[in-house]
Order: structure tokens, then C-alpha cells, then sequence
């Protein structure tokens, strides 16, 4: 039987083991043994872990010392997430030198659509998973998994299935055989909740979305899903999206020591995090009016939005506000996490406050304090208070992208 011809192709790029890779690329010695990465000395939770780590059922999200009671040779590396951004940034313009249609989907996965590049590789699947493979090792060092297919879907769980370091192909036409006793919650984008629903149906495995009509799935869910219908078939209609939507929300969040009570201390990452979002807001030339605030307790989280006069991006005034939310909510418990966000930011459009004398002094301080930590390291030049703060480092978020407002790691 003659495969049939490659009209579209679509490439998910999946870096493997990606944090506890760099590390076992930057400490020699570490390669080949069972390494956990954690927020910095002190962190106690484990944030991924190498394949030789996972062999003893270590996993992301388990506390260190239950790791360490699996595997007892277990090593902390404390994370780097500057240099971890360094190197999916290099990676990703490797990739680019592959095809130019990418979209960066987190910070150690990409999708390329291949689609007009085909002639270039004589619409050889292996060969261009083997010349990514190349242009990613020189890149960074690192090996990768690939997963291609005709749609953006089944590319994404092709990737998984021969991690690390795999290759694997679907060909066109094949990928509803392929997928059909794969469970539905396996693929992207089907979590727990919508399988749940799926299964009323008796919706398991891909397979079996049959017997539910895309009509069920789209009253309940919308479009997306109807997505969901088509990819459990193999005909997932994504394409590849390579803009950076306007941010509706910019935030920094830091998990606290366990139970803090110390007042003085909660406002210090409050500050911490205001000055953040600030620095943030000022590098992407935005500003905001409503701010969000919240404290995790052992119990829930205790929030409040704020809306000023007019848009800032001033760390300082952001403070006052999540000091007067502090005031007004907090009540004595302990605290294990305080976040801030600036909610739906608008380009900034220069104005001044006519009524705040300082404020061209300020927008200058703001500026010589940005010019200096953007060439010397984030908070290089810092308010006073501010050289007491944690030394964890940051956490790249989920929807970190190498550049634009989604760069949350400042470097």
C-alpha cells in the first residue's frame, strides 16, 4: 500500500527531562545518576527530576525527603532558572533556522509547521526530525524527543511515546488507528474534568468518541469542543500560532517558609513581588490601573483587587496598595504564598500625574534603576529593604515565552 503524500505536517519538539538535563550537561558528574531540581538550597518540593531519578518512582511535585527515602542518593540541584531560559532561548533560534512557521508552546516544547518547508527535506519525516535533533544538540548539548504528524495533536502525543530521545512518526491518514486505544486523557488539552464528562458517554479511549456527536461536546464545551471531537480522530484543525496575544493579566507569585506569621517578613515579599510586577510592566512599556492581591493560608486563599486613579507601573504605589490590602485581610494566620498581578495593563501612553510633583523624579529613578539591573541582573540596584529578600530564586511560569511580555524571567 503507497503512503499517502505529506499535505501538512506539523513537529512537536519536546526537550527531555529539560531543567535536570541542564544540569547533568553543566556538572559532568552528575550524568547517568538519579538528580531532583528544586526552588533553590531550601526548597523542599521537587520540581522535576532526571529519567534515573524517575526509575526509582521519584516524581514531579513530591516533597525532597520522600525522594530521598526512595532513592537515598538522591542529589539537589538547586534550580537556575536564568540559565534555563538562556537555553531555550538558544534553542528556540536553532529552530528557527529549521523553519520559520514555530511557535514556542512552553519553555522546553515548540511546534513547527513544516507544511511549506517539505521540499527542502524531499518530505523526508526522518530526516527532519533527525536535522531538528542536530540543530538542537549543537545549540544546547541537549537531545530531544519529536513527534510529527499531520495534525497538532497527534504530533503532541507522538513526542511522548519514545521519550528520551525518540523519534516518532505518524503518517498521514494513519493517525486515527494510531490513537485508538489511547486513552482520551491522554491527549492535550483532556484533563480529569472532561474526561469525567467523556466517560457518561462511555467516551474511554480515542476510539470511542464515535459514540458521542460533536454536537454534545460543543453545547457543553463550545469550540473547543468540538476541537476535542476531531483530535480523538486524528483531525485536530490547529494550526501554528506564533502571536503573542495582549497579556490580560501580569503577575509574580513566591511561596513563603511554611506558616509564616511574622508580619514584617509577609511584607517583605509583598514588596518583593510588587517591585517585580513594576519592573515587569516598565519593561514591556505597560501600565495598569486594578491590581490583584492574594495570601495563601493552610486553608484558602484571601484576595482582593484594588483600582487606582490612574495607570502606573510604580513598585512603590504598588506596594501601598498590597500593604493596605494586608492591613484590611490579613488576621494573624499563617501564610505559605503571596502573589500579586497587575490585571488587564494597557500599553502606557506617557502621561504624568499633574498632581504628583515627584513623579518625573520617580519615572527617572525607575529608569536608572531598570538600565542598571537589566545589564548587572535583576535587582542589582534595589531598594533598601529589598537586600533582606528571599534568595529563591524565580519560577518560569507555564506560559513563558523567550521574549514579549510572557518573559517573566528577567535576564
Amino acid at each position: 500500500m503507497t503512503e499517502r503524500p505529506w499535505q501538512r505536517m506539523i513537529v512537536l519538539v519536546d526537550m527531555n527531562a529539560f531543567f535536570a538535563s541542564v544540569e547533568q550537561r553543566d556538572n559532568p558528574c552528575w550524568r547517568g545518576r538519579p538528580i531532583a531540581v528544586t526552588n533553590g538550597k531550601k526548597g523542599s518540593c521537587i520540581i522535576t527530576c532526571s529519567y534515573e531519578a524517575r526509575a526509582y518512582g521519584i516524581k514531579t511535585g513530591m516533597r525532597l525527603r520522600e525522594g530521598l527515602k526512595k532513592c537515598p542518593e538522591l542529589i539537589q540541584a538547586p534550580t537556575r532558572p536564568n540559565c534555563y531560559a538562556d537555553t531555550s532561548r538558544a534553542i528556540m533560534k536553532s529552530l528557527e533556522d529549521i523553519c520559520p512557521d514555530i511557535e514556542v508552546f512552553s519553555v522546553d516544547e515548540a511546534f513547527l509547521d513544516m507544511s511549506h518547508s517539505l521540499a527542502l527535506y524531499d518530505s523526508d519525516p526522518r530526516r527532519i526530525g533527525r536535522a531538528i535533533k542536530e540543530a538542537i544538540f549543537r545549540a544546547s548539548g541537549l537531545l530531544c524527543s519529536v513527534g510529527i504528524s499531520a495534525d497538532r495533536s497527534t504530533a503532541k502525543w507522538a513526542a511522548k511515546q519514545q521519550k528520551p530521545n525518540g523519534l516518532t512518526i505518524v503518517a498521514p491518514g494513519q493517525a486515527a488507528t494510531q490513537l485508538a486505544n489511547v486513552p482520551v486523557t491522554d491527549l492535550c488539552g483532556i484533563n480529569k474534568g472532561v474526561g469525567n464528562f467523556l466517560a457518561q458517554f462511555g467516551v474511554y479511549r480515542c476510539a470511542d468518541m464515535i459514540k458521542i456527536p460533536i454536537s454534545v461536546l460543543a453545547r457543553r464545551y463550545g469550540n473547543p469542543g468540538r476541537k476535542l471531537w476531531l483530535m480523538a480522530q486524528g483531525l485536530d484543525p490547529s494550526g501554528i500560532d506564533n502571536e503573542i496575544p495582549p497579556p490580560k493579566s501580569l503577575g509574580h507569585g513566591k511561596v513563603i517558609p511554611p506558616d509564616t506569621k511574622d508580619a514584617a517578613q509577609i511584607r517583605l515579599f509583598l514588596l518583593h513581588m510588587a517591585e517585580k510586577v513594576g519592573a515587569r510592566l516598565r519593561r514591556n512599556q505597560l501600565q495598569a490601573s486594578r491590581f490583584a492581591f492574594g495570601l495563601r493560608t493552610k486553608e484558602e486563599w484571601i484576595h482582593s483587587k484594588t483600582k487606582t486613579l490612574t495607570d502606573t507601573d510604580d513598585g512603590g504605589l504598588i506596594y501601598r496598595l498590597a500593604t493596605f490590602f494586608f492591613e484590611q485581610k490579613w488576621s494573624g494566620q499563617g501564610v505559605f504564598q503571596v502573589h500579586i498581578m497587575a490585571v488587564d495593563p494597557k500599553p502606557a501612553n506617557g502621561q504624568q500625574d499633574l498632581f504628583f510633583i515627584h513623579n518625573e523624579q520617580r519615572q527617572q529613578m525607575y529608569q536608572v534603576m531598570d538600565q542598571v539591573n537589566h545589564r548587572y541582573g535583576e535587582f542589582a540596584l534595589c531598594k533598601a529593604p529589598l537586600i533582606k529578600r528571599t534568595a529563591m530564586p524565580n519560577v518560569i511560569a507555564p506560559a513563558w515565552k523567550p521574549q514579549g511580555h510572557r518573559d517573566s524571567i528577567s535576564v
